[in-house]
Formats: structure tokens, sequence, C-alpha cells
């Protein structure tokens, strides 16, 4: 029988989306079985799905790893992670610029027996003295959300192998176009590519990315096991994505270079947070291991209260006030209002977020309707 997806043997341009959830046997030899390391058929879409498969190579060859398993958002990712290499007795170091769901997150790991010890990611450098004979993983965003602060991702890298530390790099700020963490020695990569990677706010997922493959077969057991395999439909809007993502990847660097200067003049504006500018903390370190820029994500303070940014926002008509990164509209949100809520007050000040602190995701836009959108905006503060 011909296949009915390729009947003529014709190869389709895009991926069919197979919305099956379990698939006729043609014989007892095709259950769940791996040859050389690859699926030999397909039983049950918890297990796997044709369509995912697809698009999980495709992110593998972007960030230059073995593998890829996706999941149903970027914390189920997250967690998957966790789960798969921590437990009881564990201690893990993350850092307080983080995206917010991880306080959630680790309160879980608490209750499961495992010690957090959270780090300033200006203190990096300084990591080696955090480190305990039980330290199992090192997981750290960079740049970083929301202040977009840089780790130098090969020295954290020396440092975990020389101890023995799982290293995990998340990667949606930076994405595949501008830093390949594995290259530079990190373990693992995980994404929400609901952001820079899927690039249109309509589909929700996360991937891991990983250079060994005894990893994804772990990975892939918690998958299965907890059930966080994404759907077909929404695999296929990520996969339309990936399509133009370097193009987006390219227009949105260039936007958010282009707008970091103009804040980094205006006299409203006390502090831009963006490794492309030369006196930026994280500037040589992202000249090092970025490539084509610095990325679609900036963060800035306006005037002396969030007041002050509260109005700012709202006298803008181009830039979106809404959560969320990576999308081909330009986004901004407060963070100590939004991606940073699930932290106590004080946690969410204490390492230099402040309340009239502003995240700004550029867009694809033409760079002169943005800035002269800025520009309104910041006169009314």
């Amino acid at each position: 029988m011909k296949d009915p997806l390729t009947p003529y043997g014709n190869k389709p341009m895009v991926t069919p989306i197979v919305h099956s959830v379990n698939y006729e046997y043609e014989s007892f030899e095709v259950l769940r079985q791996i040859t050389d390391g690859e699926i030999d058929g397909y039983t049950y879409h918890r297990d796997d799905n044709p369509t995912v498969r697809a698009v999980e190579k495709r992110i593998a060859e972007m960030e230059h790893g073995v593998d890829a398993i996706i999941s149903t958002t970027g914390m189920a990712a997250c967690t998957m992670v966790y789960f798969t290499y921590l437990k009881a007795g564990d201690h893990i170091i993350l850092f307080h610029d983080i995206y917010g769901a991880h306080y959630k997150v680790s309160l879980i790991l608490e209750r499961m027996g495992i010690r957090i010890d959270w780090v300033d990611a200006a203190d990096a450098s300084q990591l080696e003295k955090y480190i305990q004979p039980n330290t199992r993983m090192i997981f750290c965003e960079t740049p970083s959300n929301p202040l977009i602060k840089t780790i130098d991702i090969a020295e954290i890298s020396k440092m975990a192998k020389k101890h023995n530390i799982i290293f995990v790099v998340d990667n949606t700020f930076a994405t595949p176009y501008h830093q390949l963490p594995l290259e530079l020695g990190a373990d693992m990569v995980v994404h929400s590519a609901t952001k820079g990677l899927g690039g249109h706010n309509d589909l929700m997922a996360g991937v891991i990315v990983v250079k060994d493959k005894e990893d994804y077969e772990k990975l892939w057991f918690t998958r299965q096991a907890i059930g966080t395999t994404l759907d077909a439909y929404s695999a296929s809007l990520l996969e339309r994505g990936l399509k133009t993502f370097y193009l987006r990847a390219r227009k949105m660097n260039e936007n958010a270079q282009i707008m970091a200067e103009f804040l980094q003049k205006h006299p409203k504006v006390k502090t831009v947070f963006y490794p492309g500018l030369p006196g930026d903390p994280g500037h040589e370190i992202s000249k090092k291991q970025m490539k084509n820029g610095f990325g679609g994500m900036l963060a800035f303070e306006v005037g002396e209260t969030i007041e002050d940014a509260k109005t700012m926002i709202n006298n803008l008509n181009e830039i979106y006030h809404a959560v969320s990164l990576g999308a081909t509209e330009s986004l901004i949100c407060i963070p100590f209002l939004t991606t940073m809520l699930y932290l106590p007050a004080e946690r969410r000040l204490s390492f230099g977020v402040k309340k009239n602190t502003i995240r700004l995701s550029a867009g694809i836009e033409d760079a002169d309707v943005l800035i002269k959108d800025l520009q309104k905006a910041l006169e009314a503060v």
C-alpha cells in the first residue's frame, strides 16, 4: 500500500500535521523499538509524534546539538530537566535574574529535598565559592531576564566540568542566531519556543537540546512519564515560525540596538541594560560569545517611580503593552508587575530590578516608527 502522506513519493514542502493519538500496528516488531538510536515506528502520541519529531530534529540542528525534546511550554522543559537529573539531597545553583516562574518550581524542588542557592548573575565570576560536594546542576539564563546580564558560558562550563556538574543554559533571549551554548561547553540548552523560535504569539512550546544521545533518552523517558509532549498542530506552527526565524532575529537585533542607543541618550532614562552598548557590564563577554549582534531584548529605567514607567507605557501607540517576547510585534512591560510577580516583593527588588524598570522586546517593525513612539511616550513622563 502507498504511504497516504506521500502517495507518489513526492516530499511535501510542509511537514504534515499528524493528529493521530495512536497508530495501527503492522506487526509486533514495531512496538516502540529503537534502532541505532532512532524510533522505529510510532505507537502513541505521548511517546512520540512524527510532526513533533521533525521539528525536534530541526531545532537540534540549529543549536548544533545531537537531538532535542519538545514539550508543552518552556517551563515544562525546565521542569523536565530538574526532574530528570535532580534527587533529594542534591544541590542546584540558580540565578536571581531568571524568569520568575523558576521561583515557583524552586518551592517544589525544596519540598523534594533539593537545596538551592540563588546567585546574582553579576557575581557569576565568583560562582565556584557556591559549589558544594553535592552540587549537581548549574542553571542560568544569558542574557538574563529581565536585566539582560551576561554570564560567561565558557568559563562556567570549565568550572562545571572540573566539579562534574551538569551545566544548563536557557538560550531563549539570545536564540541560536546569536549564541550557541553547546559549542561553548554547556551540557544542555533550553528554550521557551513560545518566544523567538515560534515568533508569532500563537503557540506555546518548550525545547531541550542535548549533545549526548543518552541525555535525549533520559529526557524522553521523563516526558513520556509525565505527559508533556507537544500537540501536532502547535509543532506545525513552530516549524512555520522557524522558516522565518533568522530573518526575524536579525531585524529584532537591529531594532534593539537602535532603541538602546536612543534610550541611552534620553534625559528621562536613567539606565539602559543592553550588552550591545559599549558601557554595559556584559559588553566584552557578549562580544566573545555572541555573534550577529546582541539580541532583541533590552531593559531600562524611566524617571524615578513606577508611576513614571506606567505613564510612559500608557502613551505608547505602536509598541504593545504585553508580556512575552521574541514576537514580530515589539512588546513592553514592567517586570515588577508581570514576569516577576511570582516572587515576593522584597526579592523582586533585591538584585537590581526596580519598580520603574521596563523590559522591551524588539519586534520587526520599521525602526523609525519605534523611535518616534518611544520619543512621544517619554515626553509624557
